[in-house]
């Protein structure tokens, strides 16, 4: 649902010393990805104290798009705080890239967030006890650095959270309201329910009763299986598998699928088989005679898990292959422990895993560092709301008049 009114946040103002006075306590730097993937243990320290964590801005999902996209200059900002003692303690990330904005016809450069082409989270991983001082010493770094842009572009940043709230409240203290361009919100799995009492309760016994009729049916056909697959080689096998999948079928067809673009392809086994090494990646598969017809690659950032992409066999379109996995891969998720709440990391609430009854309210929003804002950003976001609209009016028409054939 299209949004385009300028969020002004000075209501959250609260009775604190200024974020500017708290954030001289803290040191900032400006890392590339080769710097970055030197901060794996102070990564999964950070995810421990994380208010959001964010796989997206993992050093090694940061390393791969800075390898394929070395135009996009993937960096981060990494705010360090020095502890009693002298120990430096990382408290902030957020990563970047350098490039025109998504879903934009304006010929500037901007900060892009997340980096790299796959936009689910733009949310920045900082400690809970220190939001507003550690988002302030970000937007001061950004300011101070004559070679980054002012502007940046959160592509589906986390809206119902503390993070957000002390965005918004940095930003009015600093006079420059963010413009919120679009808000939606997602499918997302969090329930303190068992896997078998969650589907009773978010799918009718119609469609239980007809997904037991599909895995029999399959199960009439040939042996039917499945796996969890997290082994770095296994994943890296499977990877391949889901993407031949994938490109057999209508994404294939659309030019849209993953082999499509060579980029995309390499992005993909590099990130997904590096996070794998790193036991923060698995694939969830349904089998059939050993091949597989339905596949889900998930990802992990500290208590949070995400189901990034998803394929399947349209040749068992009837069987509903997708549906079957996900009742498999609920069950698995909720029966792990470790795993708070899943982000289905859908740009919408529409498709099969709409079946999960919560939800996470995302926005497409950008922001200026710079104090008191700019009449460039004015000017720019304005322009961006416009073509957005403009852009929504023209899917509405043209979905409306595919439909109209149809009947």
């Amino acid at each position: 649902m299209s949004n385009t009114h300028v969020l002004v946040a000075h209501d959250l103002a609260v009775a604190t010393p200024p974020a500017s006075a708290l954030s001289s306590r803290l040191a900032v730097e400006v890392a590339d990805a080769t710097r970055l993937a030197q901060m794996r243990m102070q990564w999964t320290d950070l995810l421990g104290r994380a208010d959001v964590p964010n796989v997206l801005m993992d050093p090694a999902m940061v390393q791969a798009a800075a390898d394929v996209y070395p135009e996009s200059q993937s960096q981060a900002l990494l705010v360090w705080k020095t502890l009693v003692g002298g120990q430096r303690q990382l408290v902030g990330l957020w990563a970047f890239s350098i490039g025109r904005p998504f879903q934009s016809a304006l010929p500037i450069q901007m900060l892009t967030i997340p980096p790299g082409p796959h936009r689910y989270l733009a949310t920045p991983v900082i400690d809970r006890d220190c939001l507003d001082e550690t988002l302030d010493a970000m937007l001061d770094a950004l300011c101070a650095d004559p070679k980054l842009p002012k502007i940046a572009a959160l592509d589906a940043m986390s809206t119902e959270s503390p993070t957000m709230e002390a965005l918004a409240r940095v930003l009015a203290a600093r006079g420059s309201p963010p413009c919120m361009l679009e808000q939606f919100r997602r499918p997302k799995l969090a329930s303190a329910l068992d896997g078998k009492s969650y589907l009773e309760k978010a799918l009718s016994s119609s469609s239980r009763k007809k997904l037991r009729q599909h895995r029999r049916r399959l199960a009439e056909k040939g042996t039917l299986s499945n796996a969890i697959l997290s082994d770095p080689d296994d994943v890296a096998r499977a990877l391949e598998d889901f993407m031949q999948m994938e490109a057999a079928g209508w994404k294939g067809q659309q030019g849209t699928a993953l082999l499509n673009d060579p980029g995309s392809a390499a992005f993909m086994r590099k990130s997904i088989v590096s996070m794998a090494t790193r036991g923060c990646a698995s694939i969830h598969a349904l089998y059939l005679d050993g091949r597989p017809i339905s596949m889900q690659i998930v990802v992990r950032a500290g208590s949070a898990a995400y189901t990034w992409k998803t394929a399947y066999d349209e040749r068992y379109r009837d069987f509903s292959p997708g549906m079957l996995l996900l009742e498999d891969y609920t069950i698995a998720f909720l029966a792990d422990k470790s795993i708070a709440y899943v982000d289905s990391c859908s740009h919408d609430d529409n498709g099969f895993m709409s079946a999960w009854t919560e939800r996470q309210a995302v926005a497409d929003i950008w922001i200026d560092a710079r104090l008191g804002g700019s009449a460039t950003f004015w000017l720019l976001s304005t322009l961006q709301k416009l073509y957005r609209g403009a852009r929504a009016l023209t899917k509405d028409a043209y979905l409306a008049a595919q439909n109209w054939r149809k009947h």
